[in-house]
């Protein structure tokens, strides 16, 4: 009742609404926003919208595709076996058509949980098929007051509700049944963990949750021990780190939705720009969350040559081959490496726990390709582009190394990509990129094989000498015999993906000047962007210019002293005292 109530009161608030001086309009797709500096405006996310846009219309689709099976199952048990096929086809109504920006009773409940200036909302509302309500919600009135006018302005009043309230008070008042949402979208400013607990327990069984983390400083590595308390995770500074903060987030996201009974299934996980989002689906079963032990794993790096390893929580074995739905579930033994490295014996770093599962479901991943044509988006070349590098990557392999790293640890001349593809694929390993970095070497080839191949490259290009200093990661690893030799010339008809060979847009130079997360209730467009960002341009350069100057001013302040002094009469001895 108290937290009804809190709610109300901040409703019932008619404190005055300070205007906007800055008022302007800002266009996306059909959406055209009143509004100025004092509500959060980022048009770098356009691409994050578009996605999203995709997204939920492909998911709807599915689920009408789910609703119709699950229909049709039903109609097959209130009749007798022997004519249930043809009493289905008789009887089954054909699948409903959708369209955007029309009301559906059957259609998605969205809660766009904190809106800004209602942007995303109203695009959801023009460009969704199959929509029954957005509730577009906000804690700032100066945002619920524009969020308002833009609703009106865009004349989708009939499909958006606004809601000004604790994004979550709100979710946690909407977990009965008849008020929960199909879709919870959660894009703040920096860190999403503390929404996550009221958005699983407001969203349906199966419905999609959209989260947005911008704090990528955190999930990299730069911070450990604040990693640890926002996600539960400790991160490790690896070339991998953005493909681990998509895996960080996932872990905290499945582990908030265990304790509700629930799992989650990741339909797309993207690493863009300067954040991560994640698209994943809501399951309720005890017994799939069972198996969430083994979708975790810690990771030990060598503090030497940087090789890691993953050892999984639990195990996951099947009683029988004649059954293999009945399961034992496991603690498996450990740890995975030594205490020094098998390649250079230096000792390890321990990080984690991430999400080891595949990141992606590939199958949603064709639909989203096909569906997005129809769609006519903005970004739509950069959407071809990523998700078809996503649709290459190894699904079954975590994380990835960068050849440059690779050299740099033994000191050698970069191998080309496409040569460091070859040689594995001659070897009879699979190999990918990954969407996450342009120079990203994903394999299922163990450490061993890739010092192997450069040890062999060594040969071509060798280290000098003065650099084989006994104990270190560079000696240890070359001093070793090659196991084989590998193909580095003859180009593998699998080294170039079909993603490069087509020229499509795989990875996203920087869209414009000061293009990061921005601050906090800013348009990021006109002569007010970023502030901040300007007041913080070459600030290290200022500081060690304002260095350099005072240190100047105080070697001359000695001599102009010294010039002066000498201009002065001489000083009289003092007389000593009489005793």
């Amino acid at each position: 009742m108290e937290v009804e109530e809190e709610v109300e009161d901040v409703l019932q608030d008619t404190s005055p609404v300070p205007t906007n001086p800055n008022a302007n309009i800002i266009t996306e797709r059909n959406a055209n926003i009143i509004s100025g500096g004092q509500v959060f405006y980022n048009p770098v996310q356009e691409f994050n919208r578009d996605l999203s846009i995709a997204v939920l219309n492909v998911y709807f689709q599915r689920l009408v595709q789910e609703r119709a099976e699950k229909a049709l199952k039903q109609l097959q048990r209130k009749h007798k076996q022997q004519q249930a096929e043809e009493t289905a086809q008789e009887e089954t109504p054909p699948t409903p058509s959708y369209t955007a920006g029309t009301q559906y009773a059957d259609g998605l409940r969205i809660l766009e949980a904190l809106a800004a200036t209602g942007l995303r909302s109203i695009r959801y509302a023009q460009e969704i098929a199959g929509v029954r309500q957005i509730v577009a919600n906000d804690l700032s009135k100066q945002a619920v007051e524009s969020i308002k006018t833009n609703v009106r302005h865009n004349a989708v009043e009939h499909l958006i509700e606004t809601s000004h309230a604790d994004a979550m008070t709100l979710m946690y008042l909407s977990t009965a049944p008849q008020q929960r949402f199909d879709a919870v979208d959660l894009d703040p400013y920096g860190c999403p963990n503390r929404f996550l607990d009221g958005a699983l327990q407001c969203i349906v069984d199966g419905g999609l949750l959209l989260v947005t983390a911008t704090d990528m400083a955190v999930l990299a590595g730069n911070a450990p021990e604040a990693c640890y308390v926002k996600y539960g995770s400790v991160p490790l500074r690896m070339k991998c780190c953005h493909e681990m903060a998509l895996r960080i987030l996932l872990h905290c996201i499945e582990t908030h939705a265990n304790r509700h009974g629930k799992y989650i299934e990741p339909l797309l996980s993207i690493s863009a720009d300067f954040y991560v989002r994640i698209f994943v689906r809501v399951h309720s079963g005890q017994a799939q969350c069972k198996y969430s032990m083994s979708k975790q794993s810690w990771i030990y790096q060598c503090t030497g040559c940087e090789t890691y390893t993953l050892q999984p929580l639990g195990t996951v074995r099947s009683k029988s081959a004649d059954q293999p739905q009945l399961v034992k579930f496991g603690i498996p033994t450990g740890p995975a490496v030594n205490t020094q490295c098998q390649h250079c014996s230096h000792r390890h770093h321990l990080g984690g726990p991430i999400w080891s599962a595949p990141i992606h479901n590939l199958e949603f991943v064709r639909d989203l390709l096909e569906a997005k044509s129809q769609l006519q988006l903005s970004t739509q070349r950069r959407l071809t582009g990523v998700l078809s590098m996503v649709l290459e990557e190894l699904p079954d392999v975590p994380l990835y190394y960068t050849p440059d790293k690779l050299c740099c640890v033994l000191k050698l001349e970069i191998v080309p990509m496409l040569k460091m593809r070859s040689a594995l694929l001659h070897a009879g390993y699979r190999v990918s990129y990954s969407h996450a970095s342009k120079n990203s070497l994903k394999t299922d080839a163990p450490a061993a094989v890739l010092w192997d191949i450069l040890r062999c490259w060594s040969k071509r290009h060798p280290v000098r000498e003065n650099r084989l200093i006994p104990g270190t990661a560079l000696q240890a690893i070359l001093s070793q015999p090659c196991r084989q030799e590998y193909v580095f010339d003859q180009l593998h008809p699998a080294a170039n993906p079909s993603s490069r060979k087509q020229a499509l847009s795989r990875f996203q130079e920087n869209p414009a000047p000061h293009w990061g997360p921005g601050t906090r209730a800013t348009i990021m467009i006109g002569d007010n962007k970023l502030p901040k960002s300007y007041r913080n341009q070459n600030k290290k350069q200022r500081q060690k210019a304002a260095q350099q100057t005072t240190q100047e001013e105080e070697t001359e302040q000695p001599e102009e002293l010294n010039r002066i002094e000498e201009q002065l009469p001489a000083k009289q001895p003092k007389l000593s005292p009489i005793a």
